[in-house]
């Protein structure tokens, strides 16, 4: 969940605006200052539930949302949305727009297409993995077509690629913030059997108006624009229908509108889209093959993604059937290879773990010529990786072309369909093959701009591996407690890592590692620190010191500055905290301890000596 959609979430459940005070945060979690805190207390469970929330802690007359390290993005979100609720309201607003651009626009559609993928893209690359090896299993005769066991293990491959625009619709709902529900019962129209069953068959109306007959099956495009209208026009229904009924009228309004629209509008529009680019292409390839090979290899993924290449199927199958030969189903492989070599620059060159085991798998599924996973799961995700893909499948493409290979059975394009190539030109053919797997790597090796585009969980300091052994100093003189002690949930609990306490004798909180100061918080109250070994350490002086506002803290760094073992990080005067009637207790907690075995003293004094161990 990004920050802007967790702010807006809490600042609903806490109550809204009217119902805050005052919000603010410290190193780990937001603060707020409620008139009514029983409305938040009422719905601590759904803020608990939230993607992006640790926990939730409710004391001191605060209403504590733990988040943990991006706890600052999620505040500054907060502020953006409601810009009186902070001081740097007038900033933000006074920030000059970007310009929109073709480019932005085009690559924040890309971005958009993309994203609705991310939640289900597990599941698509384990179905495609299972289409690939039942088109293997087919092709060395282990099974037939028409076997019960082939039949049920495809319904189970090709399920979700089939019902793709339900899938689509839900995760494209939840992007743009409509009814999830509603987008997936309009998604069902689209595909039900009826209506998928007038393609080819004599049109129908609507009140007069004719009915282009479309076959929405395993489309991306279609049901995108269908959520964008459903997102104009909810909020209209939203508001006209009293909260009474608002939840069953404003569902039936948007069904009794969008469908015929879909129908009418989108169906159409697909239609002359389909029509025009197989007239253009089959007029291609019979006048300047070379040109074919570069469109149809470099854009044919472009043409998967917008749901426009299904009128060239018919006509690739009616060359079939009239010549016996197919020269556009060749052509197609290049791309489909040019992908997958694409995915495997990615593989070999990421450091990011789920990115890398995404990368390896859709190699796989995209060689046995399904793409969806490695298109809206990495290259388009990253963007200059489909356009290294596009590039590479042209060339393999021209290739293909100027072969003048043909296909003699309709197939799937993918390593397995090559038999079907056999005959003129089919060695010239698998170079061309080659070179789009091979350029598509190279390319993407070279321009994909692969650990840039990646959203790398944690900072590249943290990808260090873990299993050299680090020994952490104590921070401050003074006597151990146990963790569990802390008479705060959040640390005690061990929900922000594992950790140790300090009563402190000493007003000198020293760094316990060599690293890099990573959290410099404005009151002082808490450090962080990235060892040079990749352990993220949080050192928090005293419980809810927050509210002190830097009182009795003196920072002796800056964030950003290199530290050794023993380097001075604050001076603080614990008896005036405890005075104050705060506990001075320091905490030294490792945030990323799940990546570690973690050994820690449990009890005795802490001077300047090992107290936990890393490995």
């Amino acid at each position: 969940m990004g920050e802007a959609t967790l702010a807006k979430q809490l600042l609903q459940l806490v109550g809204g605006k009217q119902n805050i005070e005052q919000v603010w945060h410290c190193a780990t979690r937001l603060r707020f200052t409620l008139k009514d805190p029983q409305k938040a207390t009422a719905a601590k469970q759904k803020v608990e539930a939230l993607d992006g929330v640790i926990t939730v802690v409710e004391a001191s007359g605060q209403y504590q949302v733990v988040i943990g390290n991006n706890v600052s993005d999620v505040y500054q979100a907060i502020i953006k949305l409601e810009p009186s609720l902070g001081d740097s309201a007038q900033v933000a607003n006074d920030q000059p727009k970007e310009k929109m651009t073709f480019k932005r626009a085009f690559n924040g559609l890309l971005t958009f297409i993309s994203g609705v993928f991310t939640p289900f893209l597990g599941a698509m690359a384990g179905a495609g993995i299972l289409k690939g090896l039942l088109s293997l299993a087919v092709a060395v005769g282990w099974l037939t077509t028409k076997s019960g066991a082939y039949q049920i293990w495809w319904a189970a491959a090709d399920g979700i690629f089939y019902f793709l625009p339900i899938a689509l619709a839900f995760t494209a709902a939840k992007h743009l913030k409509v009814n999830p529900f509603v987008a997936m019962a309009i998604a069902a129209a689209m595909v039900y059997p009826n209506i998928v069953g007038l393609v080819g068959k004599p049109s129908i109306d609507f009140f007069g108006i004719p009915v282009v007959a479309a076959n929405y099956t395993a489309t991306v495009l279609p049901i995108l624009l269908v959520v964008v209208v459903q997102k104009f026009l909810e909020p209209f229904f939203n508001k006209i229908w009293h909260q009474s009924v608002r939840n069953i009228l404003a569902p039936l309004c948007l069904l009794v509108i969008i469908v015929p629209l879909t129908m009418l509008v989108v169906g159409p529009v697909s239609s002359i889209l389909s029509n025009g680019l197989a007239t253009a292409i089959v007029s291609l390839n019979k006048s300047v093959p070379a040109l074919a090979g570069m469109v149809l290899g470099g854009f044919w993924q472009v043409f998967v993604i917008f749901g426009v290449h299904w009128a060239l199927v018919p006509v690739m199958m009616n060359n079939i059937a009239q010549y016996g030969t197919d020269p556009m189903m060749p052509i197609l492989l290049p791309a489909v290879l040019a992908q997958a070599g694409a995915a495997f620059a990615v593989f070999l060159k990421t450091r990011d773990a789920k990115m890398k085991s995404l990368a390896g798998s859709s190699t796989i599924t995209a060689l046995f010529g399904v793409t969806e996973p490695t298109i809206y799961g990495i290259t388009l995700k990253l963007k200059k990786p489909f356009y290294c893909a596009c590039v590479a499948g042209a060339v393999g493409g021209i290739i293909v072309a100027m072969s003048g290979a043909g296909s003699n059975v309709a197939s799937l394009a993918s390593i397995l369909s090559l038999p079907t190539y056999l005959g003129k030109g089919f060695g010239v053919s698998v170079i061309g093959d080659i070179v789009a797997f091979v350029l598509g790597v190279a390319l993407t090796l070279v321009f994909g701009g692969i650990n840039a585009g990646v959203k790398e969980d944690k900072p590249q300091a943290t990808q260090i591996a873990a299993d050299h052994a680090e020994t952490l100093a104590a921070p401050v003189k003074g006597t151990l407690v146990p963790l569990s002690e802390v008479p705060d949930e959040v640390f005690s609990s061990g929900t922000m890592g594992q950790g140790i306490a300090i009563e402190p004798e000493d007003n000198l909180v020293k760094a316990p590692v060599a690293g890099t100061i990573s959290l410099v918080y404005p009151t002082a109250h808490a450090i962080g620190i990235t060892s040079e070994k990749g352990a993220e350490i949080l050192i928090h002086i005293g419980i809810d010191t927050v509210n002190l506002k830097g009182k009795y803290f003196k920072p002796l760094i800056k964030q950003g500055q290199k530290v050794d073992v023993g380097t001075p990080l604050v001076e603080f005067d614990y008896q005036a905290i405890k005075a104050a009637g705060y506990a001075p207790t320091v905490l030294m907690i490792v945030t990323n301890s799940d990546r570690y075995q973690v050994e820690t003293r449990a009890d005795g004094t802490a001077a300047d000596d090992a107290l936990m161990t890393l490995a």
